[in-house]
């Protein structure tokens, strides 16, 4: 895999938790402009965070509107929200 296929996917990946986390915090999305490029620079993916600001740097050269948002930490995927179950079976006696 090329190194900028690399790159997309993960940002994929990145911009989906975006996604969710924007749909949690709806007042974050007001504050973005509407006319402006979102480039994302995670602070725990050094690489990925360079390729972002090269990105960012290139459309602002191009005359296009960015807002940068540096992602501090990003929690481990959870494959299910349930903390606890407690499971129960029936006691039938067959008589």
């Amino acid at each position: 895999m090329s190194k900028e296929k690399e790159m997309i996917e993960r940002n994929l990946d990145l911009s989906a938790e975006f996604s969710r986390y924007i749909f949690e915090h709806p007042e974050i999305a007001d504050k973005l402009a509407l006319d402006s490029e979102i480039v994302l620079l995670p602070e725990f993916d050094a690489e990925l965070k360079g390729f972002n600001l090269e990105l960012g740097k290139t459309i602002e050269k191009e005359g296009g509107k960015v807002v940068y948002i540096s992602i501090k930490e990003i929690r481990p995927k959870v494959l299910s929200r349930i903390g606890k179950i407690e499971l129960e079976s029936s006691t039938r006696s067959t008589g």
